[in-house]
């Protein structure tokens, strides 16, 4: 509590208000220097006056404006009041200083507060988030590892299917051109068939034009042998006849050879001629046993291909799916962890804003309270200054 102590004297004064107000003392007698001495934050303020004598007049700067007239006499006014009005106002200022200490105190334990609760604590303890965002960083890690090898296994079996089809291709292109082979013999195995069936519709034609010859022969040999059986022998001068039966006999003889030569020749054509195509028919056909057996394989290797380039689109097909669905599974997660971050990054965004306006606020409240103590001391300075005058007044008038 503030408590003020007084003591009349017959002089006036009055006071200008704070910073760049005026304080005036008129004197025209003896007069008693006022003094004025306060507690800390403002209580156990007393104000005293004593009674001096002046005819200087003095002003004091700083944050007040101050003039002192004097005149012959005595103090003139009502000095109580002014008195009254400066331990007022002095209370005000000092009970101000008192309720801003206050709450500058009240500002630091709550900045405090806000500091211990925003601050690195139990409270915002971020290391159960580190440990979590570290494991998804080394599920994601492995995880993309694991892509990698999954994306290089799809290019080996891209690779594999590619050897394949081409494989695949060469194989077809290879069993087209022995199917090609194998029609162009079946071709000339039917023009081979062909050939033989008309050299044995040869061979029994010439068979026949044999008999019919032996025939006719044997009808010609019959015919002339009646004739020579039923001739008389007549007995002439003449010159000798022609020999008949000799004639016949080697016409005979030259028929049979040329006949028999015939029959040989025949033979041996149809002979060489079944040999040969024997030979060309047995060639073609172990030729087309090959082919067939070739063909077999190729066929038996096409249904393995095909049956391993299918089991190789399934698989391809098995991890691309896989792929996509840990793509997706792990996009998502990572978006959940971005939002995570972008929270806690706003809260943090947020504690700073907070934190720098509460400084700036703090920092203005010390600039006041700085300002204040600056008006408070020149005001003590100036009260203290003006008792000190009072006194020398005092002596002097004394002396």
């Amino acid at each position: 509590m503030t408590s003020y102590s007084y003591r009349q004297s017959s002089s006036t004064s009055s006071f200008g208000g704070m910073g760049g107000g005026s304080m005036r003392f008129g004197a025209g007698g003896a007069f008693r220097a006022p003094s004025i001495h306060g507690g800390s934050g403002g209580r156990g303020v007393s104000v005293s006056s004593a009674r001096f004598v002046s005819s200087s007049s003095g002003g004091y700067g700083g944050g007040y404006g101050g003039a002192l007239a004097t005149s012959d006499g005595l103090l003139a006014g009502n000095e109580k009041l002014t008195m009254q009005n400066l331990n007022d106002r002095l209370a005000s200022y000092l009970e101000k200083v008192r309720a801003l200490e206050e709450a500058n105190g009240d500002l630091e334990v709550k900045i405090r507060d806000w500091y211990q609760k925003q601050g690195p604590g139990p409270a915002r303890d971020y290391s159960h988030y580190f440990k979590t965002i570290e494991d998804l960083r080394d599920q994601i890690l492995g995880a993309t590892i694991e892509n990698s090898k999954i994306v290089l296994q799809i290019d080996n079996a891209r690779l594999a299917a590619d050897d394949f089809r081409t494989k695949f291709e060469t194989e077809q292109a290879l069993r087209m051109s022995v199917e090609a082979d194998i029609n162009g013999l079946r071709r000339v195995l039917d023009e081979l068939t062909l050939a033989r069936t008309d050299l044995e519709m040869q061979i029994e034609g010439l068979k026949e034009e044999l008999a019919y010859l032996k025939k006719n022969h044997e009808e010609e040999m019959s015919v002339l042998k009646g004739q020579v059986g039923g001739q008389v022998s007549v007995e002439v001068d003449s010159a000798p006849g022609i020999d008949l039966a000799k004639i016949l006999s080697d016409m005979r003889s030259q028929y049979e050879v040329i006949a028999e030569k015939n029959r040989k020749d025949a033979e041996a054509w149809f002979i060489s001629q079944t040999e040969e195509l024997n030979r060309e028919v047995a060639g073609h056909t172990e030729q087309l046993q090959i082919s067939k057996t070739e063909v077999t394989d190729l066929r038996r290797t096409l249904q393995g291909l095909e049956i391993e380039l299918q089991s190789q689109l399934s698989m391809k097909a098995a991890l691309e799916g896989t792929l996509a669905e840990t793509e997706a599974r792990f996009g998502a997660q990572l978006a959940q962890i971005q939002a995570l971050i972008s929270g806690i990054e706003a809260q943090l965004s947020d504690v700073r804003a907070d934190t720098e306006r509460q400084n700036q606020e703090y920092q203005h409240l010390m600039d006041i309270k700085t300002r204040l103590e600056q008006e408070i001391a020149t005001y003590r300075n100036l009260l203290e200054g003006q008792d000190a005058y009072f006194n020398d007044l005092s002596l002097a008038k004394a002396l």
